[in-house]
């Protein structure tokens, strides 16, 4: 005997995946949001500035 299937249940199914493939290729189109790229340049180079900060400086050159 064939299996039962709710329209209304595949329906659903298919427009998320529909909806997650769009938004897959919307992220592959735009990319990080502005701020979340400012605010990962702002912490690394926090990150750098305090390691030259507590760099200890031998004199011999290394």
């Amino acid at each position: 005997m064939a299996e039962l299937v709710n329209l209304r249940v595949a329906r659903k199914r298919a427009r998320r995946r529909a909806d997650d493939q769009r938004a897959d290729a919307n992220r592959l189109v735009h990319g990080r949001p502005n701020h979340q790229r400012k605010l990962e340049d702002a912490q690394q180079s926090k990150a750098s500035r305090d390691l030259d900060s507590r760099r200890i400086d031998r004199g011999d050159g290394r």
